[in-house]
């Protein structure tokens, strides 16, 4: 049998002059019209299947044959120098289930309301320091330091480390090259390492020093050192660069839709619609990690070989006009709900509620204090980090006052 022929990337199957960057949604469009799955090249990681529909994707996301552990890739020789430890992000039942078990009590809505005071205390200051006539990048003033502070409160760590954790993490989630994605992932092992040992030593009421020093109250086996050090790097990272990008998001696609910024100046209550929304709008975690076929499956009607990669696009399958009517308005009467913006699932995103407090209260807070918002530039200029994963504004510059 001979080889298959290389797939072609999303911008093979752009138009040309089209920035898939700044706008994949006409690709993913063409693509659903042609068929729930597609093979496609992810440019650093190698062929795999893409899924694009809404009911294909909730299929995918629960079908016990696709794995997230790479050692049931066909082409798996190690993980690739950029792992940190094992997280649940790369693992299976039982194991991912053990691990989602250890913290999943501290991302419950209970802890997540105890935790809105001081959200909202984080979000006052940050506002305090924004002008309020002249231009402000709303990405590094206010939509990164607010999840950030959050997290690294949650997990205990220093207020003097967290600008270069956030460096690190930038790197290793939207990596520009790989040196420096594997330098980053050094600096962040090293760093992590010596915290949790810090931790251990020094034990406080933070969510890592709990992780590091109890045992667990489910009765499960407590997190192995490696899996230790996958847990804070997983918690740190995805629990701060996805809300980064969800509060720019929200602001982008409001300032973009001066109608709908109108309703919910007009209807506050209608926020955490402007965020559901936002979630399905332009989704901040673009598509699902990859899956690992452990047996020959079909997708939609799409044979996939043991050993291949699939991609499920969560960004695709949320502007789906079979089960969203005109797809790509943004539309905060919308039903909030049927997105999968947070996933679904065994890998349903565990800090979702966070994530929604942070988002609410960051827009919230920033609508009333500054009446008056504008892009400081066109929109078409902006620009747009993605990687596999994830996608969100490198700066959003606004007009205050």
């Amino acid at each position: 049998m001979g080889k298959r022929p290389q797939p072609p990337t999303l911008n093979d199957l752009a138009p040309d002059g089209h920035d898939v960057t700044a706008d994949p949604y006409p690709v993913y469009a063409a693509l659903r019209a042609k068929g729930p799955v597609h093979r496609v090249l992810v440019p650093e990681s190698g062929e795999a299947w893409l899924v694009v529909t809404h009911d294909a994707a909730r299929a995918a996301l629960t079908d016990p044959r696709l794995r997230n552990d790479i050692r049931h890739s066909s082409s798996w020789h190690d993980d690739g120098g950029h792992a940190i430890g094992r997280n649940m992000l790369q693992t299976d039942p039982p194991r991912h289930t053990r691990l989602r078990r250890l913290v999943a009590s501290h991302f419950t809505p209970g802890r997540i309301t105890a935790l809105r005071p001081r959200i909202e205390a984080i979000a006052t200051d940050l506002l305090a320091e924004l002008p309020h006539h002249g231009t402000v990048d709303l990405v590094t003033a206010y939509a990164l330091p607010l999840p950030v502070t959050v997290i690294c409160d949650l997990l205990g760590v220093p207020a003097s480390d967290r600008a270069a954790f956030h460096t690190w993490s930038n790197t290793l989630v939207m990596p520009d090259d790989p040196e420096h994605a594997t330098s980053a992932a050094t600096e962040l092992t090293t760093y992590l390492t010596e915290l949790i040992e810090h931790k251990r030593r020094t034990p406080d009421s933070a969510l890592l020093s709990v992780l590091a020093t109890a045992d667990t109250e489910t009765g499960d086996a407590p997190a192995t050192p490696e899996e230790l050090l996958g847990m804070a790097f997983l918690l740190l990272v995805a629990g701060h660069e996805t809300t980064v990008n969800l509060i720019s998001g929200t602001l982008h696609a409001l300032l973009g839709h001066p109608d709908q910024l109108d309703l919910l100046r007009a209807e506050p209550e209608l926020t955490g619609a402007a965020v559901e929304e936002s979630l399905r709008h332009n989704s901040p975690v673009h598509a699902s990690a990859f899956r690992f076929a452990a047996e020959p499956l079909d997708i939609a009607g799409t044979h996939i070989p043991k050993g291949d990669a699939v991609l499920i696009s969560l960004a695709a399958a949320s502007r789906d006009p079979l089960h969203f009517p005109d797809p790509d308005r943004f539309d905060l009467r919308r039903p909030p709900r049927g997105h999968l913006g947070f996933g679904h699932g065994l890998h349903h995103c565990l800090g979702a509620p966070l994530a929604r407090a942070e988002a609410t209260t960051a827009v919230r807070l920033l609508l009333r204090d500054r009446p008056t918002l504008a892009f400081a530039t066109d929109p078409a200029t902006l620009t747009w980090r993605t990687s596999t994963l994830l996608r969100g504004l490198t700066a959003l510059p606004v007009r205050v006052g």
